[in-house]
């Protein structure tokens, strides 16, 4: 039986709200995040400040305000804000400051080429930020970030990177593997919180995105990919390729390159769509690195997010998982990734109906 999704997100998580480089000292930065109206912005000094995109006061988007260093003024009515979200000026009357001005805000951590945001009510810690650091190790040329918009679901992004048998049937040339992905079982890891799956193989040629770094480029070579999902929304990928028989299958001893997919709800129907890639070849050149960040963002936006855009159109609010589809051998990593979020969302919620009811407890005593 179909059962319609009352869409709930894990909230006491990190999410990416932006690339560092979408938000400058100047100017403010509006994002939708989560269903919550999002500003951003820059204090002067270059810390990120995240605050409800809306004025307390008519409720108008504060970015459509104006800085007034590093403070925030609502045109409409002048009210302005500081950096904690309090008002600390009324233009009107003699002045008087409502207790009730001010904006709430949500901790930032800038890491790893990113801005992350704390959207839920319980303190943010930063001990649980998911570990990114290979996008910071190396030359800064050999490193690249891109973000897309896609008109679907969140999950279904997950989906698609934790199955990657789909590279044989929907991907081109550039990324071919030949059929290989399709016939195996991947390998599963599995904790509480996370879920890897891994396949391994050989080809001819190899993969042309790492072939042309390769002894023989058009010779066979042993593969290996390997991506990690956790919850809420991060899948690290690593793929790599190489001719050594007796080298091992792994980013330190073969040709490749490490790969973050992290996506962030922006409503019930579309996401943001972060990707980051560092590669352990030609890290210097700044050309090649341009270049392969654009084809790695093209591949997705002209063959990948069409259909999982599609898959949305079919499925609107509906679980996937309640639907009752074909489960392949390939589908293992995505649907414990799908359970893995289930389980701790509602691990969350029952924590928070268990501290509304002692708070109630409170109120009658």
């Amino acid at each position: 039986m179909e059962t319609s999704r009352n869409v709930t997100y894990l909230r006491n998580a990190w999410y990416v709200a932006a690339l560092s480089s979408e938000v400058s000292t100047e100017g403010l930065f509006a994002r939708t995040l989560l269903n919550t109206p999002v500003l951003i912005y820059r204090t002067q000094n270059g810390s990120p400040v995240a605050m409800l995109d809306r004025c307390p006061h008519r409720f108008v988007p504060l970015s459509m305000g104006m800085r007034a260093g590093d403070d925030v003024v609502c045109k409409y009515h002048g009210l302005k804000f500081d950096c904690s979200g309090v008002c600390n000026h009324n233009p009107h009357g003699n002045g008087h400051i409502p207790r009730a001005a001010r904006v709430r805000t949500f901790p930032l951590v800038e890491r790893y080429g990113f801005v992350w945001i704390w959207p839920g009510d319980a303190p943010a810690d930063e001990s649980i930020l998911p570990d990114v650091s290979p996008l910071t190790a190396g030359h800064p040329n050999g490193v690249g970030f891109t973000y897309m918009h896609r008109k679907t679901y969140y999950e279904l992004i997950t989906d698609n990177v934790m199955d990657l048998s789909h590279v044989d049937h929907l991907h081109g040339e550039i990324i071919s593997t030949r059929g290989q992905l399709t016939p195996q079982v991947p390998q599963v890891k599995e904790t509480d919180s996370t879920v890897a799956t891994r396949w391994e193989w050989k080809q001819t040629p190899p993969i042309f995105i790492l072939n042309q770094f390769l002894p023989e480029p058009m010779a066979e070579a042993r593969h290996f990919v390997e991506v990690k999902f956790m919850a809420p929304t991060t899948v690290q990928l690593q793929i790599g390729a190489t001719q050594d028989d007796q080298a091992a299958l792994d980013l330190a001893d073969c040709v490749g390159q490490y790969d973050l997919h992290t996506t962030t709800p922006e409503t019930d129907g579309t996401t943001h769509y972060f990707f980051a890639t560092r590669r352990n070849h030609l890290v210097e050149d700044a050309d090649y690195n341009a270049a392969k960040i654009k084809g790695m963002h093209d591949a997705f936006v002209d063959e990948d997010g069409p259909y999982v855009d599609a898959q949305y159109v079919n499925i609107g609010n509906a679980d996937l998982l309640s639907l009752n589809p074909v489960l392949l051998s390939s589908d293992v990593g995505a649907v414990r990734a799908r359970r893995i979020l289930r389980s701790v969302i509602a691990e969350e919620v029952r924590g928070s109906q268990a501290d509304a009811a002692d708070t109630r407890a409170v109120e009658r005593v």
